[in-house]
């Protein structure tokens, strides 16, 4: 088994990347192998919506964007792992740019004929719910802000999954990080691990189904 790690700070070794690390951790504990994308160190490029990708070569598992960076290659691991972790800092009440940019590039596992006005795109390789993702949300605001601040946020990246039948196993949001004590981020760090061993768990159910 995959998992991949997908971290939205621009800060590495913040809260956030330890979360994730943690968490990847966790997994690796149940056996599976695991990969870690800091999107800081992604050459990513701003998506131009001209939708080549969505539009044409609807043969292919990915489709083909006009820009030349990083994220065929990341696709292409992402196509082929099992599940996924998804962590990312709330900035302003949403994703960090970092991966909100990664998120829009993911439109490339989508296509949709040109005349099909109006209608989402569907998922060129369906995971039929045989993959799985989590997600770690870091913020300022304390815990009982996980409404306006923590929500958000993990809407933004579960909604992409939908579409790719990709569906979420736990959601673990960590606030209250600017002045967190010791004592409370290892309990935080403690839970980012189980997130990695629940998340492995509940892939093998799906696959041995």
């Amino acid at each position: 088994m995959k998992i991949l790690g997908l971290l939205g700070s621009p800060r590495v070794n913040g809260m956030c990347g330890k979360l994730l690390k943690k968490a990847l951790e966790g997994a690796e504990s149940k056996g599976a192998q695991t990969k870690r994308f800091d999107l800081i160190k992604c050459n990513i490029k701003h998506c131009i919506g001209c939708f080549k990708c969505v539009f044409e070569n609807h043969e292919l598992p990915i489709g083909t964007c006009v820009l030349k960076d990083d994220m065929a290659s990341i696709l292409e691991e992402y196509a082929a792992a099992d599940g996924y972790i998804f962590a990312t800092p709330c900035y302003e009440g949403f994703v960090t740019a970092l991966m909100k940019k990664f998120l829009e590039r993911k439109i490339a596992l989508g296509f949709r004929e040109k005349e099909e006005y109006g209608k989402i795109a569907a998922a060129r390789v369906p995971a039929n719910f045989k993959k799985m993702a989590s997600f770690i949300v870091t913020a300022n605001c304390p815990d009982e802000y996980i409404e306006i601040m923590g929500d958000p946020v993990f809407e933004a990246m579960e909604g992409h999954l939908m579409i790719e039948q990709v569906p979420s196993v736990d959601k673990l949001y960590v606030g209250g990080v600017e002045n967190m004590s010791d004592e409370t981020f290892s309990e935080k760090l403690s839970k980012a691990f189980k997130l990695g061993v629940r998340l492995v768990e509940e892939i093998e159910k799906t696959q041995k189904s």
